[in-house]
């Protein structure tokens, strides 16, 4: 943030703050020390140790100022109505240099102050509220975060669609708010759902302690909860940002599940080795999965036989029942498949790939509907402004190499299947490309798809947006189904390492998923310190 965002919001919560005479001549504080600590978190989450120190003394200056204003004035409704046109004033200085985030955190840490601040006046929440209207801040989502900023104070439980709880008890009474029943969580964990910027805001006021993405935090404050994140007390399982979601959008949307088992499957080459053997797992929609393993473990040759264009040598895939290689013309236009290769037409523009691919695949569509379809597809990906251009080929490149994917990828999503296979999204791709197909591939998973999606070296931020991972190894071997963080403990306990249930950095909460490799393939180190070609473990090891 500007120096001219903070002097502001210094300014705002001078006038916000609590400011009693009688205290003055008491020679007391000028504002509680949790509401001093509030400011002074705001500003460390955007600044240095030694900026938060001096925007302080800006704040205490203000604060000076607001005293002896309210010295010189003697009528209470004229200095709260000099007050009302002061923060309206400020905060429409500020409105359009902050984003929505910015914003979301601005009010957040309003209402905490004033909540941190005994009785609560109607001209405080008044304050409150002409933030949130100025800020643009909707209704629905300014009540969710004023009753998440005054639990467990207001005492109840609020039953509003967007609001979770968990508790180790049922909440059978709520009807439109979403209970997660977790053993072992005494207090409620709070989590509030924010549409305008796809975050949660999380509270718990219980005595254990809180771990946000590996780190201890604060309790009885509120947190962000950001895609990817984990959350877990000291007694109590983890709970994952993605699951959360999928609760929440659950029961606002009522989305249909379709049902996906591979049951004993296996496939093997003409020299009978085989590519995988004997794998059994079952999921549904609204997942995103995610294949990985060294090259030459078989992923790709998995995908094509759990897309149904290749047919198992032994085992099963069936969708709602309905096995796909077996009655395959009962599941037309159920899934879809994005390959490594490029499929685009160079010689056409982006809006042209997409419309050619659809008038071959959808039939019984009016012209008017299905523009309509693919306008809205292009927007969705970020291709609209890009839509005349040619494609061009791979060596005379007009798109760049996360455009190209993306609409790869709409090529598919034109037809709107139900479950989407996509092999190496990310390849080629820069850092900021991947973590935005990946992004948009969990959007399309929090709206009911199914997702699997061969990945290679994710990021922290990308293997935290997988809901369950599927490690495959030498020989055909499955060696790890489950929750990507988990794979990580998992690996690090049968080799025996030391720390073993750290899975993320205590001081950054990222991850580092190369470890996992790094476990799996260790080598046998010989009587001279030199590391040989032979695997501690062996793929049977692992899989047993």
């Amino acid at each position: 943030m500007s120096d001219k965002i903070l002097q502001a919001l210094m300014q705002l919560f001078a006038i916000i703050a609590k400011v009693d005479l009688e205290e003055f001549e008491k020679n007391k504080h000028l504002t509680s020390k949790q509401g001093k600590q509030i400011i002074s978190d705001f500003l460390m989450s955007e600044l240095s140790t030694r900026d938060v120190e001096n925007y302080l003394e800006v704040f205490d200056k203000y604060l000076n100022t607001t005293r002896n204003t309210l010295i010189k004035k003697s009528k209470s409704q004229k200095r709260t109505s000099l007050h009302s046109v002061k923060v309206l004033r400020i905060c429409t200085q500020i409105n359009k240099e902050l984003t929505q985030q910015q914003k979301i955190i601005v009010l957040v840490k309003v209402l905490e102050f004033i909540y941190s601040q005994g009785e609560i006046s109607e001209k405080e929440l008044d304050f409150a509220q002409t933030v949130a209207e100025t800020f643009n801040i909707s209704k629905e989502e300014y009540e969710l975060i004023q009753y998440i900023a005054q639990f467990p104070r207001n005492n109840y439980f609020l039953d509003k669609e967007n609001l979770l709880f968990c508790h180790s008890i049922n909440i059978d009474e709520l009807k439109n708010a979403t209970v997660l029943k977790v053993k072992n969580i005494t207090q409620p964990i709070i989590f509030v759902f924010i549409p305008s910027i796809q975050v949660f805001l999380v509270k718990y006021t219980g005595e254990d302690d809180l771990y946000i993405n590996g780190r201890v935090v604060k309790t009885s404050k509120i947190h962000f909860f950001h895609s990817g994140s984990t959350l877990k007390t000291t007694k109590s399982p983890q709970i994952y940002y993605s699951y959360i979601l999928k609760e929440i959008k659950r029961n606002i949307s009522n989305i249909p599940e379709i049902s996906y088992e591979v049951d004993k499957l296996s496939y093997a080459f003409n020299d009978s080795t085989f590519a995988f053997k004997n794998l059994y797992f079952a999921t549904n929609s609204g997942n995103l999965i995610g294949i990985m393993g060294a090259s030459g473990t078989g992923k790709t040759t998995l995908i094509n036989v759990l897309n149904g264009n290749k047919k198992p040598t032994f085992g099963k895939v069936l969708v709602n029942g309905i096995d796909i290689h077996q009655e395959k013309h009962r599941l037309k236009g159920v899934i879809g498949h994005v390959s490594q290769d490029d499929l685009l037409i160079s010689e056409l523009t982006v809006f042209e790939n997409i419309y050619y691919s659809a008038k071959l695949t959808i039939k019984d569509i009016s012209k008017k509907e299905l523009l309509k379809k693919i306008f809205f597809l292009l927007k969705r990906l970020n291709l609209y402004h890009v839509r005349n251009l040619k494609v061009g080929s791979l060596t005379d490149r007009i798109l760049s190499g996360g455009q190209r994917k993306r609409l790869n990828i709409a090529l598919e999503l034109i037809r709107e299947p139900h479950i989407l296979f996509i092999d190496e999204p990310t390849s080629g791709l820069s850092s900021k490309d991947s973590e935005n197909i990946m992004s948009l591939l969990k959007e399309l998973c929090l709206e009911g798809k199914l997702i699997f999606t061969v990945i290679h070296q994710p990021s922290s931020e990308i293997f935290k947006l997988f809901d369950r991972l599927l490690i495959l190894d030498l020989g055909g071997y499955l060696i790890y189904d489950g929750i990507p963080l988990n794979a990580i403990v998992h690996f690090k306990t049968h080799s025996l390492h030391s720390s073993p249930e750290h899975a993320e950095c205590d001081l950054c909460g990222n991850v580092n998923p190369d470890q996992i490799f790094d476990l799996i393939d260790s080598k046998v180190i010989n009587e001279y310190g030199v590391e040989t070609e032979n695997r501690k473990r062996t793929p049977k090891y692992w899989h047993e």
